[in-house]
């Protein structure tokens, strides 16, 4: 096997599944992370579709997400006095499995930690490709060479900046932001996985706030210029929040209020990479939101984990050719990772106008917003996915 050793950068979700995968076929993984350690609950994501479910099938992983599965939310939308509005169904926000993203990275590094190195507290300050391989220099631990480099650490991307460029070159901002605050409510040993539960949002012009659900206690997306803040100032970002729904009816006083004791806190943009399927660079390949992320987009979670799928099969069948293997990735994924182009949550979510809410709500009691439904599935499962373990195993045999 050529260009044997590999680094990846990140340890979210697309970090441990191409891990998971590069591993199984013969490479020497190790994962850098650059929190402390593996981070716990976080809000939750969904798999949807015929092709996702086949990766996690054939990761061995299926029947562990579908036991901390978290279950459905409705989100009813309701006005100043709490009166319900509109309806949008848990069946549309959490496709056909919903896990907390915590769960999910714990069932999936509890696969690959025998086997692979994982260094946490870390995170890569210097990457120079050499014609045998790519010089990785970190924060605090000592320099290494690498065959190849993985980029799975998210849309700020580290990996992405070093070697293709700037972020402001490369990721759009889409004019809104959000926050999620407070733990996830859900505990599966007293909620079962298959329970319906409700959460209430409400909207004003640029602005949403919802309570309940498995995402967070709380969730806030608001339209706003481009911010200016320390993406580790806490509380510099609650007052953020605070001060863009200040004047918010509904719970929103009391939610603010809760909020401000909340330990778990998240904001920043909805943003989409525009990488023009170009994911790969040298000896450096993206993977999952740093490669084609779009903030609440709805698709992050499957594209990484069939993305590294497909990545590491393509390494594997090219005997470690990285050249051959990425000019494959890039070709199937710029195409498949198309569903997450040019497309602004922030706009649906939070319309900028009252007449805007109004459609938005109208749309949620349509049978339009039905037929959207099929049109997800169908660019969910657009992609011809090949069964790269038997191809694998096929040729080793030979």
């Amino acid at each position: 096997m050529r260009n044997q050793s590999v680094l990846i950068s990140g340890a979210s979700v697309a970090g441990p599944a191409l891990a998971y995968w590069l591993d199984r076929y013969g490479f020497d993984v190790t994962v850098i992370e650059r929190a402390p350690a593996l981070r716990q609950g976080g809000q939750a994501i969904d798999f949807k579709g015929h092709t996702q479910f086949t990766v996690l099938e054939r990761m061995g992983i299926l029947d562990d997400v579908n036991e901390r599965r978290t279950g459905t939310t409705d989100t009813i939308y309701v006005d100043d006095n709490g009166k319900q509005l509109a309806v949008m169904s848990g069946d549309f926000t959490g496709g056909d499995v919903e896990i907390l993203r915590g769960d999910l990275a714990a069932i999936m590094y509890e696969r690959t930690v025998d086997r692979c190195e994982y260094l946490f507290g870390d995170s890569i300050s210097a990457l120079t490709e050499l014609s045998d391989g790519v010089y990785v220099e970190f924060e605090h631990g000592q320099a290494r060479t690498f065959d190849l480099v993985f980029g799975a650490d998210g849309i700020h991307s580290r990996v992405r900046k070093l070697t293709f460029g700037p972020e402001t070159d490369l990721v759009k901002f889409l004019g809104y932001y959000y926050c999620v605050a407070g733990a996830s409510p859900w505990n599966t040993e007293t909620t079962g996985p298959h329970e319906r539960v409700i959460a209430y949002g409400h909207s004003a012009p640029g602005k949403m706030a919802v309570s309940g659900g498995p995402k967070a206690q709380q969730f806030y997306v608001f339209a706003s210029p481009q911010l200016d803040y320390s993406r580790d100032d806490t509380d510099a970002q609650k007052r953020i929040v605070e001060r863009v729904f200040a004047d918010t009816n509904w719970e929103v006083p009391r939610m603010l209020d809760e909020m401000a004791d909340f330990d778990d806190f998240y904001l920043d943009s909805l943003s989409q990479v525009r990488l023009k399927g170009a994911y790969t660079k040298g000896r450096v390949a993206l993977i999952g939101d740093s490669a084609w992320g779009n903030t609440l987009g709805g698709f992050g979670t499957g594209l990484a984990v069939v993305g590294a799928y497909v990545l590491a099969g393509e390494l594997a069948l090219a005997d470690g050719d990285y050249a051959v293997a990425f000019a494959r990735y890039n070709e199937i994924m710029k195409d498949h990772a198309k569903v997450a182009d040019n497309s602004n949550a922030g706009k649906f979510l939070a319309p900028r106008t009252a007449r805007g809410i109004k459609v938005r709500n109208w749309f949620l009691n349509s049978r339009l917003f039905t037929l959207m439904f099929k049109y997800i599935d169908k660019v969910t499962n657009d992609i011809d996915l090949q069964d790269y373990p038997t191809l694998v195993g096929a040729r080793e045999e030979h």
